[in-house]
């Protein structure tokens, strides 16, 4: 789709006014939906550096630019695909003494 059709696109849709909208197939959205809604997308991006194989990368790169995003696309439809974990604790609790074979006690 070329720049020109979307900003012909743009200029229709905003020359139409709320009122000619149909909402007919459109459930009413209840308390309930706004109880629950949060702002989470998108969520904040971190940069890092991975490796990844030369034919995987090849791949991700063969139908041009974009390919960060198809990588963030398929990380996160596996995410999604299984249940979510338990979170990790950050914080640890006071080590533990090892002690090893042999090793006399103080007395």
């Amino acid at each position: 789709m070329s720049k020109k059709s979307i900003k012909s696109d743009l200029a229709r849709l905003n020359r139409v006014k709320d009122s000619d909208i149909d909402y007919s197939d459109i459930p009413p959205l209840g308390n309930e939906f706004f109880e629950k809604a949060t702002v989470a997308w998108p969520p904040a991006k971190q940069q890092l550096t991975i490796r990844l194989d030369v034919d995987v990368l090849n791949w991700l790169k063969v139908n041009g630019r974009g390919y960060q995003t198809r990588i963030n696309r398929i990380l996160r439809a596996a995410m999604e695909s299984r249940p979510p974990r338990r979170a990790r604790s950050t914080t640890r609790g006071p080590k533990k003494r090892v002690r090893t074979r042999g090793a006399s006690r103080p007395a």
